[in-house]
């Protein structure tokens, strides 16, 4: 499979919906579900911390995996954003083309 499912989280909805509607206009994304504000804990700097955070899914294609990430990573506010990309081993066909076609750099 050449898709990718990219997980993301985000200090607030406002800047998810920011970074994700760039990234869908750039083309390293073809879609992007904003899940609903959750708690997480976790450790940082040796301290136990938790806070509100969103959760994003990323729809891209692993030949966009690189650039996406270089986005990610240059517009997300956190010092270390959460980028975690995995493979599915199935899916509707014509959703993964729809994937594929999106995420094609115009010509």
């Amino acid at each position: 499979m050449d898709t990718r499912l990219v997980f993301c989280t985000f200090p607030d909805t406002t800047t998810a919906q920011t970074l994700a509607r760039q990234l869908v206009e750039q083309r390293l994304a073809a879609c992007v579900n904003l899940l609903p504000p959750m708690l997480s804990v976790y450790r940082w700097q040796g301290q136990v911390e938790q806070a509100q955070e969103v959760q994003v899914l990323i729809k891209t294609c692993a030949d966009r995996l690189d650039a996406l990430t270089a986005a990610i990573v240059r517009l997300h506010p956190y010092e270390l954003p959460e980028i975690i990309a995995i493979s599915p081993s199935a899916g509707l066909p014509a959703y993964l083309d729809w994937i594929r076609a999106q995420t094609r750099e115009e010509t």
